[in-house]
This record gives C-alpha cells, structure tokens and sequence, in this order.
C-alpha cells in the first residue's frame, strides 16, 4: 500500500470513529471549554449595545471573562441566543428552536430568562407561560441531556407588582421540574439603590426632541432615534417626558447581570470539574 493511499484509509478511519463515538464522548466540551447557552429577549441580547458599542464588552463576554478571572476552572464559550421580542411560545412554534438551539454541540448550560414578551402576547398569561415554559425544558432535556438548565427571574422592568407575578409564575415552574432558579432580579434591583437609571439607557425619538437640538445631536442618531448607554445627555434632555422610560439594559446593566451570574455558576461548574468530568452531575437537571 503506498503512502498516498495509507492516508485516504487513515481518514476514513478517523471519520468511522467520531461518526460511532459514543455520546459521552462527542458531548466532551468543545475545544476544552464548557458551553454556556444563553436564551431570552432583547433584555439578553443587548440588541441597542451592539450598534452603539460594537465591541462590548457584551453580556456573553462579561460572563466569560469573570469566569476565567476565577481560580481553578476550565476556559468557558458563552453563546448568546437571546432575541429582540421574543417570547417562549412564539420561539418554540415559529421553527427557531429546532433551527438554531436543538442541535448546538455540547451545551453544558442553560440559562432560561423569559417573561417580559409574554406577559404582552401569550394570550392567558398566567395559564399559557407555564406550560409552555415546562415544554422548553422538556425540550432542551431531550436534545441537550447532559445540560444543567437554570430558569432565570426576569429584571426589574415593568410595575413591580406585574414584575413580581411574572417572577411568582417562574419560581412556581422552577419548582415543578425540579431545577434550580437563578434569581437575578434581586441583585439587579439592589444596584438601582445606586441610581435608578444607572443601568438603562436612554432611547428617545428624534423627531419628539426640540428641534434646536437635533443638529447637535446627530452623533447620537440611530435608527431615527437618540440613543446613548449613560447619563451624558441627562442634562439637556431629562425633562422630556419618558426620557428614561426604555428600561432596557444598558453596558453597566449586562455588568451587573454578567457578575452575577458568574458569581452563580462559577462554584457549580468548580463543584462539576471535582467530580470528574460533569455529565452525571444531578444538580439542576
């Protein structure tokens, strides 16, 4: 057999066997890095940050990098799958799911952080996001089964009594499958203690703003709209009324979702690497 020949059977050798390969083996983390899935509405996806600051850092990086700033734990690959309006019935029925999330590789977590949406267009709110919040678990149980998946609470956002039975709703159904929730809500309304408009950006249309502004303003257009992350513009603009009314989170918002949520998984994945490889850990399933 000649050379040439000794490596066309060396391939598909190689092909045979990571086409058999059990599934412990092919679910080992891609590249060396733990695969975190990130899977929510605008208030995940940060949409607005990524036009204004293109380069972040963003929620996914955020969590990335405080995690490999601890000690002891393995390189990790965040994948942001939130997205603008979305709402669990219409990501589970319009095909996304099956075309962008049941067959990512790997997946060793899942954070779940709905509820804003579908509270606005799930008809029979309280009955509806329930369920269908348990067949999105059911869902990634069955195509991601190694995954430890965690319900989030959503941010402080709408009237606090809506925001509390929307989080009532999430703790309830965290409870029936018997998963760990992941309450980010709390901390996220503690740092508001420092400022509440410190964490949202300020998005205003430019045609509802005086007009002697609006020249001077143009660095600040998108999409027909001011928009800025901070305070920079609080000073000429903040007796306009609903100036601070988008409650979307802005760069030192994802900061504070980010840390926590590094604070949160980080002793959990520690936990997972002590005990060997992690597939069979039960917390959270």
């Amino acid at each position: 057999m000649n050379l040439s020949r000794v490596h066309i059977v060396a391939v598909w050798l190689g092909l045979v066997a990571a086409l058999t390969a059990s599934p412990r083996t092919t679910r080992a983390e891609h590249d060396g890095k733990v695969q975190i899935l990130l899977l929510g509405d605008s208030t995940t996806i940060g949409s607005v940050c990524r036009i204004t600051d293109p380069k972040g850092p963003h929620l996914e990086d955020v969590i990335r990098s405080l995690l490999a700033a601890e000690k002891n734990l393995p390189t990790t690959n965040v994948i942001n799958q939130g997205r603008d309006g979305e709402f669990i019935h219409g990501l589970l029925k319009d095909g996304r799911y099956e075309r962008e999330i049941a067959k990512l590789p790997g997946i060793d977590y899942v954070f779940i952080r709905y509820g804003l949406n579908d509270q606005g267009r799930r008809e029979d709110f309280a009955v509806n996001f329930p369920k269908d919040f348990s067949e999105l678990i059911g869902r990634l149980r069955k195509d991601h089964p190694h995954a430890t998946i965690f319900p989030m609470t959503i941010i402080p956002y709408l009237a606090a009594d809506v925001d509390a039975r929307i989080n009532a709703l999430i703790r309830k159904v965290a409870d029936d499958e018997k998963l760990a929730l992941f309450d980010v809500y709390t901390r996220y309304q503690a740092e508001l203690a420092h400022g509440v408009n410190m964490l949202n950006y300020r998005r205003y249309a430019l045609d509802k703003i005086p007009e002697k502004h609006r020249e001077w303003l143009q660095p600040f257009v998108h999409g027909g709209a001011v928009v800025v992350m901070d305070n920079r513009l609080d000073a000429h603009l903040r007796d306009l009324p609903g100036w601070f009314g988008d409650r979307h989170p802005n760069l030192a918002g994802y900061h504070v979702i980010g840390d926590e949520t590094a604070k949160f998984l980080a002793p959990r994945i520690r936990e997972k690497t002590k005990a060997g490889d992690g597939t069979d850990a039960p917390c959270g399933r």
